[in-house]
């Protein structure tokens, strides 16, 4: 998964990215935190904890599907005008693995960009403590640019 070269709009497209996901009360729920912004890519890390285990003690493919969607809506994000939001339309999710390790990193990259609709991916990686990683499940996902709407910003 390799993104194109993006130029982002907005210079300050970094610090507004950070501000909403500080917002996200989802994100902060489940403990992940956004790690890297770049032009059309974000990485989000995840601890593992047991609180979003399912019975089996992997991480439950909801919250997976969660981290995922805001690593591809923010990879979006960062690639808008500074008085655009965005809002999820559709996703697919494979979970390809079972969700289990120290950690989960989620890299959500655009795939192309456009005026009203965004066509992104994303891929979770499982860290275990030997940190040899494992692709544990992958997401598309498209976004619409979303401007002028009451409540709706970065």
């Amino acid at each position: 998964m390799s993104s194109p070269a993006f130029q982002a709009p907005d210079p300050d497209f970094a610090q507004r990215v950070r501000a909403s996901f500080a917002r996200q009360a989802a994100m902060s729920t489940i403990g992940a935190s956004l790690c890297s912004v770049e032009p059309g890519r974000v990485v989000i890390e995840l601890p593992f904890a047991p609180h979003i285990t399912q019975q089996h003690g992997f991480i439950h493919g909801g919250i997976m599907a969660a981290a995922l969607d805001s690593a591809c809506g923010y990879a979006a994000s960062s690639l808008m005008a500074a008085d655009a939001g965005v809002l999820t339309i559709e996703f697919k999710v494979n979970l390809i693995a079972p969700a289990q390790g120290r950690s989960f990193r989620m890299v959500g990259e655009v795939v192309k960009a456009g005026r009203t609709i965004t066509m992104t991916e994303a891929r979770a990686w499982a860290v275990p403590d030997d940190g040899r990683e494992k692709l544990v499940a992958t997401m598309n996902a498209t976004m619409m640019v979303v401007t002028g709407r009451e409540g709706i910003r970065h």
